[in-house]
């Protein structure tokens, strides 16, 4: 491996720059379609525009701030050392391959990856298991330092600390090199998109691309027509498993009446009041409206039908 940059006094805008410049651990797990919160297409989109701007959510910044604390629970938890890399590694023979890790190991061949894990999640953590995205994350720092195992260590925030050692699967490297190669190549370098994946993140990023309509421009697309009559069956068979379900869940609220809470073994049913609050806009508009002009807020979004010819 090589030293790309050092990440000492690196900038937070510069840091993203350079992510761009190859696939990172946080993407390869989405680019196999193992990450349940990013998708091929937001990796292809990260990579193929200019815009550096990342939101820093809370989640994030807790992960950065706990990383330290994460490390030093692993050194108490295994006797081990572990020590900063402070710079992005790439690959000699796959320069595209790039790594950010957090940690080395002192004296092995290896690395630490260090997670914090919200409660809700614990259960993807349960006797060893770890996540596959976080798996392949670890297995793409492998491959790209060398290195003959990875650990993961995570923080599973109110609950506890696990950590477990990988691997290396020469395998399943070898798949990931395939992958990574042919999306860094066939997809970014070419700037074509990769496939859709039916996601909510996927229809997020088609709409960056394609923010608005041009009235003028039309599609003649005979193609299209497979694809939805194909549609059309998906449509009509969600109806009637919707139908199928709100017969299940009426049953039930018959047999519960006025009870909050049903149990069988293997479930826990809550028929709760819900207390909300809602403005009324109709009346707002009509009685105060100067003060509904006030905080109207007006913006454009594009709207998908699709009607019988």
């Amino acid at each position: 491996m090589k030293r790309l940059v050092s990440t000492v006094g690196l900038s937070r805008e510069d840091w993203l720059k350079y992510r761009k410049m190859g696939i990172g651990g946080s993407d390869a797990g989405a680019i196999c379609g193992l990450n349940p919160y990013v998708s091929a297409m937001q990796v292809f989109y990260d990579k193929t525009t200019a815009v550096t701007e990342e939101e820093d959510k809370e989640a994030m910044r807790q992960g950065r701030e706990l990383e330290q604390y994460v490390a030093e629970r692993f050194m108490e938890a295994t006797g081990l050392k572990v020590r900063r890399a402070n710079a992005i590694f790439m690959n000699d023979e796959y320069p595209f391959m790039l790594a950010n890790v957090d940690r080395m190991i002192v004296g092995r061949d290896a690395g630490l990856e260090c997670k914090t894990v919200s409660a809700y999640n614990a259960d993807k953590w349960k006797e060893g298991a770890v996540p596959e995205h976080y798996q392949i994350q670890c297995h793409h720092y492998m491959l790209v330092t060398g290195a003959k195992c990875w650990y993961i260590a995570a923080v599973i925030l109110g609950q506890g600390f696990v950590y477990k050692k990988i691997e290396r699967d020469e395998e399943l490297i070898q798949h990931l090199i395939k992958i990574e190669t042919a999306f860094w190549q066939e997809n970014v370098m070419k700037g074509i998109m990769p496939d859709p994946d039916g996601s909510k993140i996927c229809d997020e990023v088609i709409l960056k691309y394609f923010p608005s309509a041009r009235k003028e421009k039309r599609v003649i697309a005979p193609e299209f027509e497979e694809k939805l009559q194909r549609r059309e069956e998906i449509v009509n068979l969600i109806e009637k498993m919707e139908k199928e379900k709100s017969c299940i869940e009426q049953e039930i609220k018959l047999q519960m009446g006025e009870a909050e809470l049903a149990e069988c073994e293997g479930y826990r049913i809550h028929w709760s009041n819900v207390m909300s609050n809602r403005i009324d806009t109709k009346r707002l508009k009509e009685e105060e409206p100067e003060v509904y002009k006030k905080y109207l807020n007006t913006g454009t979004s594009r709207r998908f039908q699709i009607k019988a010819a």
